[in-house]
């Protein structure tokens, strides 16, 4: 058994970090998500996952306009934030929402984190919970999971 200190793994906290800067960039450059983690592309995303003991503490604002300038990302058309009607979740909430689902991936389908976490945002239901006006972002993790594994909203 592998010790740690803390109620959590700490890459599962690094996996917290990295979903939740994925959230952030998206929403400073009004992009879907999708778009975030392919500008960012798997190398930066591992950095980012890597490094997130470091990152998370740095200026979250500094550290996201290094990547968005590294990563050439534009300004997009997608802005959920605005569209939102309803009281809308932070970065960290969605980050959250996006660790627990890659980590059951990942879990699932026996692939490392990294894999599991840019299959997740390249799927169908990355659109589905970054739909604040629905209700998908608040469902319980293992429905997520299911829905994504059976590839449909179930």
């Amino acid at each position: 058994m592998r010790e740690h200190i803390g109620r959590e793994n700490p890459k599962e906290n690094d996996l917290f970090f990295t979903c939740g800067l994925i959230d952030y960039i998206a929403r400073k450059t009004t992009n879907t998500r999708e778009d975030v983690v392919e500008k960012l592309g798997k190398k930066r995303i591992e950095k980012i996952y890597d490094l997130a003991d470091i990152y998370h503490s740095d200026n979250i604002d500094r550290v996201s306009d290094d990547f968005i300038r590294e990563a050439d990302i534009q300004k997009g058309n997608f802005d959920n934030v605005k569209e939102c009607v309803y009281a809308i979740p932070s970065h960290w909430d969605i980050g959250k929402v996006y660790k627990r689902l890659i980590k059951g991936v990942a879990e699932a389908e026996k692939k490392g984190i990294i894999e599991a976490l840019w299959n997740v945002y390249h799927s169908f239901i990355s659109e589905k919970i970054d739909d604040y006006n629905s209700s998908m972002y608040y469902e319980n993790p293992s429905y997520l999971l299911e829905c994504y594994l059976e590839n449909k909203v179930i």
